[in-house]
């Protein structure tokens, strides 16, 4: 369970990284582009890495491997064209609706109690995100909303991404080896990436090559680690010890892009990553 849990922080501040450098890559370089590079460089990277262990690269159950693709690729592209047009501290503490819907679904689809306090910190999550989000309707003239079609496709990234977190425990419950299932995110993602990045292309220049390869490998850290804590904790439970992320976003942001989120934010932010807290800290129950 420690080892879980030291997987999963290193996790948190690698994603953290990653955040970063999308960020500054996605000034001018479109966001499905950064999708492809960091991609590639983890497939090789994966691929590398299966070799070295001599473990077959194609698994077992592949039709889960394929979905576990398929919903990282939907996920990551959401959440990096999130954080390439919001505040990135804001763009962070939305992703992080995911430990309260990965511990629903677990609870679906794994047979991992949904109790009370599963549904409690879901309601207190939905809450931080109107702080965070500020919609017009509940709070013109208090603050500036962030772009309500980002906020969706924010949110919608933190579903799919807590879709793929339970088709990862389902795959490693199975006994299907982590290196395998992430080498099959980038697998899947590289063709379904493709059509949506050839249309607006940009050329990278100068720093930008070492800003996409430091995407690839930052995620790679992140992914392992991710999938190495997953495979010894439970879902709602391994998901929510990585809330660190966002008091590395928030010092990020206020450190490299200036950014100061506002008390409304903040105090949507307590709430989720409160939430996601409150959740690492239950006990495991089976139904």
């Amino acid at each position: 369970m420690q080892r879980g849990a030291l997987m999963m922080m290193l996790s948190a501040l690698a994603f953290s990284v990653m955040t970063v450098l999308v960020k500054l890559a996605g000034e001018r370089l479109p966001s499905q582009e950064l999708v492809v590079a960091r991609a590639i460089v983890s497939l090789v990277l994966s691929w590398s890495l299966l070799r070295r262990a001599g473990v077959s690269p194609w698994g077992h159950d592949k039709r889960w491997l394929w979905i576990r693709g398929a919903l990282g690729f939907a996920g990551l592209s959401c959440v990096y064209g999130a954080v390439t047009h919001l505040p990135l501290a804001e763009a962070t503490i939305l992703q992080y609706l995911y430990p309260a819907i990965t511990a629903l679904l677990a609870g679906v689809f794994l047979g991992e109690a949904i109790s009370r306090r599963i549904i409690a910190a879901t309601a207190a999550s939905l809450a931080g995100v109107l702080l965070v989000a500020r919609p017009t309707l509940l709070f013109d003239g208090v603050a500036p909303p962030l772009d309500p079609f980002w906020v969706g496709v924010a949110m919608c990234g933190a579903a799919c991404s807590a879709a793929a977190y339970v088709v990862v425990r389902k795959l490693s419950q199975s006994g299907e080896d982590p290196l395998v299932i992430v080498f099959y995110f980038p697998l899947i993602t590289i063709p379904l990436a493709l059509p949506t990045m050839l249309p607006n292309f940009v050329w990278p220049e100068g720093t930008e090559w070492l800003l996409l390869l430091g995407i690839g490998v930052a995620t790679q850290v992140g992914q392992v680690s991710l999938t190495r804590g997953l495979a010894v904790l439970p879902a709602a439970q391994g998901t929510a010890f990585s809330y660190l992320q966002v008091a590395f976003a928030i010092i990020w942001g206020a450190v490299v892009f200036g950014e100061i989120p506002d008390a409304l934010a903040l105090a949507g932010g307590a709430l989720v990553v409160g939430s996601a807290f409150w959740l690492a800290r239950s006990k495991p129950v089976t139904s």
